[in-house]
This record gives C-alpha cells, structure tokens and sequence, in this order.
C-alpha cells in the first residue's frame, strides 16, 4: 500500500515547523516556504530547517523531517548516503606540495583496482554502478587537503587521534548514480508522495536505501584512498556520517521517521561542517540531545546564490584562472568552468555565521578550524 499524498498550499502546516537561523543569517523566503509545504504532507511531525537552509528542487536543502506512519524518499533526496568523510592524513604539513599535487592528480574515470573485492572489504555488495565507485562526482561534491588553523578543545581533538601539524583529507561525496536510479524508480510510481510504513514498497526502498547508504560510505574510503595515493600518504578514516537518508527514531516510545536533506546528523559524534573551498571548514562536537533540531545539524555553508545566478555574476568579476587560487593561498582543482563559477566561494553563504547560529542554538562546540590547502574537484573539461 502507497500514497501519493501531496501536500495542500492553502492549509496550515500539520507538523511543528522550526527555522536555526539568527537574524544576522540570510534565509531564502522559497526555502522557507518549501519547509512549510512539507510540513503539510500526511503524517509529518516536525520540519526543521537549519542556519545553511536554501531552496532545492520541490523540498528544502538545510533541513530534517520527522513523520510518524508514512516515510518520504523525496525528502531524502537522489543522492542518498551522501556525506562527509574526515581522514587523518600521515603527513605534517610542512611536506604539503599543493602545487605539485594539482598538476598531477586525476581522480576521473574507472579506479584501476578490484571495485567487487573493495566493496566486499567495506561488507557492501555491488550495485552495478561500480564503474563510478571511487569518483568525487559533480555539484558541490569535492576532495580537500585540509591543514589545522586553530584548535578550540584541546581534548576532544586530542581524543580524535589528531595532531596540529599535520594533514586532514575532508571527503563529500555519495552514492553516485545508485541514489539517483533509487529515486528515479519511486517517483516514476509516486511522484513526490509517500510510503506506508511496513508496507512491501517500503521495506523495498529501505532496503535499496541502507544499501545505497552502504555504498556511499565506501565510495568516500575509496576517494580517499585515491587522494592519499595520489599525494604519496596514508590516512586514517576520523569519521563519517551521512547528511541525506531516513532512519527509524523513537519518541515517547513511538516510532516515527527522521528525513535528513542535506543535515549532518546530531547524534553520531563529531562532525565537520565545511565552508566553500575558499572558507574554513569547522570541526564541531554536538551537544544537548538534539530534540529541538530534529536530531540534526547544518551540512555546510548553504547555497547564497542558484547556479545560474553564480555564472553569471562570477563570470562578471572573476577570470577563471583567478579562481583556481584562494584567499588561503590553496589550489583549485576545477577543469569544468560552469562548476568552477557555480562553486565559486562568493556563491555561499558565511560558514562562520551558519556555525554560530548553531553554537548560539546550544547545539555544538567548535572543536578545531581547518583551512583548505588543495581542493579536488574535477578534471573534466566541459566549456
């Protein structure tokens, strides 16, 4: 059983709607608008939209939805599992060859190595994309040499294994074309509505969603290990978690469904929130329990501007060579000029703001700072 339930623009939200943002923080109206539409759908409970909050195609980017009865693929997105991955890079930082590195590193195309046999060392089976298994992926998908820039708690990064002077490898990537086929799959039977719990189609999309979960994750160990081979080191996976899925959560003893679209989750440890590649990513430890913001927290910087809107007033300002270098003075590695415009730094919204939103929320403490040294992102050359 299936509903293709859509919610009703003229009736009030039935679920508790919450925006994280300070009125120093920029929020979209559509953003906002697009949370409350989604309030609306059958069974929902809360819609939270975090400080990095902006609109996405039909639902919100920055946000989390509980609904009890009902779960809501479109809420999570078509790149399910799609995360971060922090690697402990065994390197100090003064051995950095940014320069070096962007000449020579490529991670497109095929990996050379055993796709299936990688996949059965992570306990993930294959999922006919492995083709793509290893790859960074388009949008705001990257690879990044990271280097320390402050350290705010001592013990937690202490704790963590870290060290101030050497390298960090920040991984965002996710399940490729698997999520995509998985989502493709459901509208073209429900559009944008929902499944029945317990239900066969439901048990059916879970199913091929924690695979896709799976797979994401692996898919970033596998970056990484690219990226470290690339740059002639080893790493250390730090953490990893996963910014679009749905998982099952208990309140007051009953079952509900929490939807995370583009949000970091509150409730796994320690998290990196990354800024654009020309901004400080944060090392944040979670505090409270998370009730308040749906057990979620901001995934990034957050779209300022669409991507049509980012061509044409970078292009107006920018040249592209001028944006291969940041005010850090790291590498960009871009060879497709559309996305180097759409990503460029000014196309984001303030990370220093999103995570004092955050801080001021009572939902974190900032643990470190690190600033990029050399952003991956692709080498396809597409005018």
């Amino acid at each position: 059983m299936s509903t293709a339930a859509t919610p009703s623009s003229s009736s009030a939200p039935t679920a508790h709607v919450r925006v994280i943002a300070s009125p120093q923080s920029w929020v979209e109206g559509e953003a906002v608008r697009q949370l409350e539409a989604m309030a609306r759908l059958p069974g929902m409970r809360m819609a939270v939209g975090l400080p990095d909050l902006h609109p996405g195609k039909g639902a919100p980017v920055g946000a989390a939805f509980t609904s009890e009865g009902f779960l809501y693929p479109y809420l999570v997105g078509n790149d399910i599992g799609c995360g971060m991955g922090l690697f402990d890079v065994d390197l100090p930082v003064r051995k950095a060859k940014p320069e070096r590195w962007a000449s020579k590193l490529d991670l497109e195309g095929p990996w050379s190595g055993d796709a299936d046999g990688f996949l059965a060392e992570h306990d993930v089976k294959p999922a006919g994309f492995e083709a793509a298994l290893g790859t960074v992926g388009g949008g705001n998908h990257f690879a990044e040499v990271q280097r320390v820039d402050a350290v705010h708690d001592v013990a937690v990064f202490a704790a963590l294994g870290l060290a101030a002077d050497r390298l960090l490898l920040l991984v965002h990537s996710g399940s490729r074309g698997l999520g995509e086929a998985i989502l493709r799959a459901h509208v073209d039977r429900h559009a944008a509505g929902g499944l029945v719990e317990d239900s066969a189609e439901a048990r059916t999309y879970l199913t091929r969603h924690d695979h896709a979960v799976a797979w994401g994750r692996a898919n970033r160990a596998l970056v990484a290990r690219r990226m470290l081979d690339g740059i002639g080191a080893v790493g250390r996976r730090v953490l990893d978690v996963c910014h679009n899925s749905v998982t099952p959560l208990k309140v007051d003893g009953r079952k509900q469904w929490l939807h995370r679209k583009g949000a970091a989750p509150h409730d796994e440890g320690p998290v990196v929130i990354p800024g654009s590649r020309g901004a400080l990513s944060y090392l944040v430890m979670p505090v409270g329990d998370g009730t308040g913001s749906a057990h979620s927290l901001a995934h990034g910087a957050g779209r300022k501007w669409t991507r049509t809107a980012a061509r044409e007033r970078i292009r107006e300002r920018f040249t592209a060579e001028s944006l291969t270098r940041t005010s850090f003075k790291s590498h960009v590695v871009c060879e497709n000029k559309d996305l180097l415009f759409e990503e460029a730094p000014p196309a984001y919204k303030p990370i220093d703001r999103v995570v004092t939103d955050l801080v001021e929320a009572g939902l974190v403490r900032v643990v470190a700072t690190l600033a990029p040294v050399l952003t991956y992102k692709t080498r396809a050359k597409v005018e």
